[in-house]
């Protein structure tokens, strides 16, 4: 299994752990020493990443997923009697949500650089063995 595969797997495993968190009750959410609004912000950063890092050549698609999701998933929370909706929650992970996908889209760049010219001369579809 390649290291793309994996990254995409672990991105969406993410994302539907951040989907149970958030709209399981509230006796579900975990709990960290770190304060709640940090904790949201490093959630929704590590999803943002490693969206990044998985998908390299979609940046926006990737964008409005991490960042569509997560105002969806603060919407819904509406309707989950023991959890609440607020805009200041969803500033927060919109936030972090960016933050994440702007360090994996500047690392994919760093590591897109760095590729030696024989794998860049193979082109983007090239596929090793």
């Amino acid at each position: 299994m390649t290291l793309s595969r994996i990254l995409q797997i672990l991105a969406w495993l993410l994302l539907l752990g951040l989907v149970f968190v958030t709209l399981a009750p509230i006796q579900f959410r975990p709990v960290s020493p770190l304060p709640t609004q940090l904790e949201r912000a490093l959630a929704l950063a590590l999803v943002g990443f490693v969206f990044a890092l998985a998908y390299p050549r979609r940046p926006v698609l990737v964008a409005v997923l991490v960042l569509g999701a997560t105002t969806l998933l603060e919407a819904l929370q509406l309707v989950e009697p023991s959890r609440h909706g607020r805009v200041v929650d969803l500033a927060v992970k919109l936030v972090g949500g960016s933050f994440g996908l702007a360090c994996g889209y500047l690392l994919n760049r760093v590591r897109h650089r760095r590729q030696s010219p024989r794998q860049k001369a193979r082109g983007p579809g090239h596929r090793q063995r």
